[in-house]
C-alpha cells in the first residue's frame, strides 16, 4: 500500500527513496540500480542478476524498469565475427534528477489545481452544527 504523503514526510527517507516514490520502482529494482553505479564498467543482464543473487528473468524485468523511467541506458556491443550482446550503464545523474524535477513540477502544479477545485467546490457547503442540550 502507498503510504500516505504525511506518512512519507514524516520518514527518514534516503535520496534512493526517491526511485520508487517517482517510478513506483521495487526494492529489487532499486538493488540492481546500486549494482550498476556502482559498478566500474556496464554490466550485463547476466552481471546484474549474478551482483543481486537473482535468476536471469528477474534480473531482466528489473533491467526493464530501470530503463523504462530513464534510470539506464541501453548499449549494444558487436562481436567482431558478427552477433551482439547488450550492456548497461546509469544515466548522467544530472538527467535523472532533472526528469525528477519536472516530475515533481507537474506534480505541484496539478495538485496546485486539485486543492483550488476543493475550495471551490466546497465553498459555500455549511457544516452542520451540533445542538447543545441544556
Amino acid at each position: 500500500m502507498v503510504d500516505s504523503m504525511a506518512e512519507q514526510l514524516r520518514s527518514d527517507m534516503r535520496c534512493e527513496d526517491l526511485l520508487a516514490c517517482f517510478h513506483g520502482l521495487k526494492p529489487l529494482d532499486r538493488e540492481c540500480f546500486q549494482a550498476f553505479v556502482t559498478a566500474e564498467e556496464p554490466l550485463t543482464v547476466d552481471d546484474v542478476a549474478d551482483a543481486v543473487d537473482r535468476e536471469r528473468s528477474t534480473a531482466y524485468r528489473s533491467v526493464q524498469r530501470l530503463l523504462q523511467t530513464g534510470f539506464l541506458e541501453k548499449e549494444q556491443i558487436n562481436y567482431d565475427a558478427g552477433g551482439y550482446y547488450h550492456v548497461y550503464v546509469p544515466t548522467d545523474p544530472e538527467v535523472v534528477a532533472n526528469e525528477m524535477q519536472r516530475l515533481l513540477n507537474d506534480w505541484y502544479a496539478q495538485t496546485g489545481q486539485l486543492i483550488q477545485e476543493f475550495e471551490e467546490k466546497y465553498a459555500d457547503v455549511t457544516p452542520p452544527t451540533a445542538e447543545v442540550e441544556s
